[in-house]
């Protein structure tokens, strides 16, 4: 009979699901959400200002979420918690009419849905330590949640009108809360209880912050892409509907990357494997700059799958690596925080101020220069790892 302290067996199929299910909600308040606000009536102007909450809240929330996961050593219950929020909060937005409400609201919605990515990514990472699973074989099923919801969800509003955003936003947190409950913490019965000290000596070590630095200069670039990629079609006189064939085609070019690096990431070494990224988003970026095509620019979009697919990847596994089970949350939030939060607020000032300057060829060169410091960051880390 097993003890009663015993860890249960993580469920794979649970966890594989709800990366599904999350993911969906991701593609609803990404693609869905401005499309909704501004059948309501509210100008771009408006929906940029909602929308500029995000990775302000998401600092703040990634850090507190993630710190209160180890101290209690339980993601489980975190995501619960949190996603009864979004849920209350998302039944909140959709009945709320005056703006100052609304982006009280948006703020507080944000700061229970921005955590949920890196924690889902720890309780993976914490699933599969000791097995021989691996975390792509897991995040490839975020990519098709979001492909699915690109594609399904948008021409079930092309039909029925924006007014069904709010079912199809309640019906995926609603999924994903039931999701929630299902899920193990495994392993967390043999971690050590985290310690103020021990962490900010792992979190705060130097080639930790240079990794972090790196980031989110290369998280500039990546952001610049998804914040203007829509402005810059509209530019180029692209067709409305382009648009939403971009962000499929990104989503869709991530599935056989995550499929090929479960079975073969492992082979390689994180930091050479982030430079080889970085040089993908030079050319990528670089290319974005001098196309004026439409056709063309979707066409670069599929780089997407080496550039950010093995981007991410390898960053979570490099963190998984360093950062001992005890402080996982905590790592994978001040991951999440470099990476959407700082070099989100970063991309969507110096992203605007360029693309409205100097236009959006401009920024896409500004944004291959930073893929190519990003290399140099990573060969740097990964020489002074060597000599260490």
């Amino acid at each position: 009979m097993e003890s009663a302290s015993q860890p249960r067996q993580p469920r794979f199929a649970v966890q594989r699901g709800f990366t599904f299910s999350f993911y969906m909600t991701t593609a609803v308040i990404v693609s869905f959400f401005p499309l909704y606000f501004q059948s309501i009536g509210y100008s771009t102007v408006q929906i940029g200002l909602l929308y500029s909450i995000g990775p302000m809240i998401g600092i703040v929330s990634n850090l507190f979420w993630g710190v209160v996961s180890d101290k209690l050593s339980t993601v489980r219950k975190i995501l619960i918690g949190i996603l009864a929020g979004q849920f209350l909060l998302a039944l909140l937005l959709f009945h709320t009419s005056h703006f100052g409400l609304l982006m009280l609201l948006m703020a507080v919605f944000f700061f229970f849905q921005s955590p949920t990515s890196s924690l889902n990514d720890s309780l993976t990472l914490l699933s599969i330590s000791g097995t021989n699973k691996s975390y792509a074989s897991f995040r490839v099923w975020g990519s098709t949640g979001f492909a699915f919801a690109s594609l399904a969800f948008g021409l079930l509003l092309k039909q029925q009108g924006s007014g069904l955003t709010v079912f199809l936003c309640l019906g995926s947190i609603g999924l994903s809360f039931l999701l929630s409950f299902f899920l193990t913490d495994a392993g967390s019965g043999a971690r050590k209880k985290p310690e103020l000290r021990g962490m900010i000596q792992v979190i705060g070590s130097r080639p930790f912050l240079l990794f972090l630095l790196t980031v989110i200069v290369v998280s500039i670039a990546h952001r610049f892409n998804d914040g203007f990629l829509a402005l810059f079609l509209q530019r180029i006189g692209a067709d409305p509907s382009l648009v939403g064939w971009s962000w499929m085609v990104s989503a869709v070019s991530e599935i056989p990357t995550f499929f090929l690096l479960s079975k073969y990431g492992h082979r390689y070494k994180e930091l050479p494997l982030l430079a080889v990224c970085g040089v993908v988003y030079f050319i990528r970026f670089a290319l974005m700059s001098r196309v004026d095509n439409p056709l063309w620019v979707i066409a670069i979009q599929a780089m997407h799958s080496i550039s950010f697919g093995i981007f991410f990847f390898t960053a979570v596994r490099y963190i998984q690596n360093v950062v001992p089970d005890e402080y996982r949350s905590t790592g994978q939030a001040v991951f999440a925080v470099c990476w959407s939060g700082i070099a989100g607020l970063i991309s969507g000032t110096l992203g605007g101020w360029l693309f409205r300057d100097f236009g959006p060829h401009m920024m896409y060169g500004v944004g291959a220069c930073l893929s190519l410091l990003a290399v140099a960051g990573f060969l740097l880390l990964h020489y002074c790892q060597r000599k260490a």
